[in-house]
């Protein structure tokens, strides 16, 4: 996702990244003088490290995932892996875990995080990456049977291409999914959805990979409700409802790896994230080849992250700056929208939901507008950048039905400085004027 800051002029809600000025930079300033300062902590940070990641890392990861997703048991650190991103972790998962003959499908629930395609690509997926429909109604979960059924029947006796590892194991399917503040939809999976996911997950030898890097970021979604001071998960994650439902994991592996990321909450470029999974599941993660090679990755970075932890430095920055800077945000642009688009005939296609968050919100464009056709005039008349909806396709499946998203445009509120939201969205706005203009009565 790439940002124009050269012109002034333009306004960017397509960027997916933090706004500069929301990072902790004197934090992180402080916290490298004391890693550089301490030999105790410098020695080991500027080495190679153990292939799980940083000790004390690990150690404050597990408390304080535990103090906001509040399991019924501890999150033990022998839970969690280090990993380099969750973009980077995603692969290694892929590399440990599945296998592109034996592995049938990598199932998406539609509209995705499109970068990912690239991913499940690289790993030997390309072309069997499939779309599961998610609406404000939920997952179509039935659909997903159905459709696994008959993967299930094309492929036979499918024997795996790699060999048998100790640290491994080898899943039948993938299921990829965003479940809380989805990137682009902004949809958050039920609570019975994510119940009966997972037992789908262990009926059919399924890996249920989810990104679970927005949770934090969440507020009231009506304006005139106080943010609270310090929230709380909206709902058990799916690697939660795993540990615990219907007498927990079927087998030491576990059926659901949460993917974990500091990016959205201290800066992308720290590069450092981290897996949760069953014990077995994270150490297999851990004997990733590059990881063997080359040590866990962001091993420096790591010890500078860890410093943020103690004081509670970490958590104060969500609570105290991040929460209600982007709810400001979230609240100034759905004004605009309100203001700008709706008269427009634009629509807000899913409900409001007590709670929401993340960087984004999903808008369907009037009558037979296409997002592909208004988002290059929105930039060259109007100036201002948008995500047109078919960008957020499946890759590779061509059920028009389930993967279909060109009457939508993703809007990022994160970006931007929040004084331009507004104006963004009026030219927005302006652009699907002239559009409606152009093409004629509807």
């Amino acid at each position: 996702m790439d940002a124009d800051m050269d012109n002034d002029q333009k306004i960017d809600l397509f960027c997916g990244w933090p706004n500069p000025d929301l990072l902790p930079t004197s934090a992180l300033s402080d916290a490298f003088a004391a890693v550089m300062a301490t030999p105790s902590i410098r020695t080991p940070a500027l080495m190679y490290g153990p292939d799980e990641g940083y000790g004390p890392l690990r150690q404050h990861i597990a408390q304080w995932l535990t103090s906001y997703y509040r399991p019924v048991d501890p999150i033990t650190s022998s839970r969690i892996c280090i990993t380099g991103g969750a973009s980077q972790n995603l692969a290694s998962i892929l590399q440990v875990f599945t296998d592109p003959v034996y592995t049938r499908n990598v199932w998406v629930v539609a509209p995705t995080y499109y970068l990912a395609c690239r991913i499940f690509d690289d790993a030997g997926f390309a072309g069997r990456l499939r779309a599961v429909p998610q609406d404000e109604k939920g997952l179509d979960l039935e659909f997903l049977r159905r459709e696994i059924v008959a993967a299930e029947e094309s492929a036979g006796d499918a024997q795996p291409f790699k060999p048998p590892r100790p640290w491994g194991r080898l899943y039948k399917h993938v299921v990829y999914a965003t479940p809380t503040f989805s990137n682009p939809s902004t949809l958050t999976m039920a609570r019975s959805d994510r119940e009966d996911l997972v037992r789908l997950a262990r009926e059919f030898d399924i890996l249920v990979i989810t990104d679970d890097v927005y949770d934090f970021l969440q507020w009231p979604s009506d304006p005139e409700k106080p943010l609270d001071r310090h929230a709380n998960a909206v709902l058990p994650r799916l690697v939660d409802v795993d540990r615990y439902l219907d007498g927990g994991p079927s087998d030491e592996w576990g059926n659901v790896v949460s993917n974990g990321s500091f990016s959205k909450l201290i800066g992308p470029g720290i590069r450092t994230g981290w897996a949760e999974g069953t014990d077995k599941l994270a150490y297999g993660i851990s004997q990733t080849g590059c990881q063997r090679s080359g040590g866990a990755p962001s091993q420096f970075s790591s010890a500078m992250v860890d410093q943020l932890f103690p004081s509670g430095f970490l958590q104060s920055h969500i609570d105290e700056v991040l929460r209600p800077a982007y709810a400001g945000r979230y609240h100034r642009m759905m004004s605009a929208i309100q203001d700008h688009l709706l008269p427009l005939g634009v629509t807000l296609p899913f409900a409001m939901t007590p709670a929401t968050g993340g960087y984004f919100i999903w808008v369907a464009l009037p009558g037979s507008l296409r997002a592909s056709d208004v988002a290059p005039v929105a930039l060259q008349a109007h100036r201002v950048k948008v995500a047109a909806g078919d960008l957020f396709r499946v890759e590779g499946d061509r059920a028009v039905s389930r993967n279909e998203f060109g009457s939508y445009v993703r809007l990022c509120f994160a970006w931007e400085q929040e004084d331009k939201l507004a104006e963004g969205v009026r030219r927005l706005g302006c652009a699907i004027r002239q559009m409606i203009q152009r093409s004629g009565p509807q």
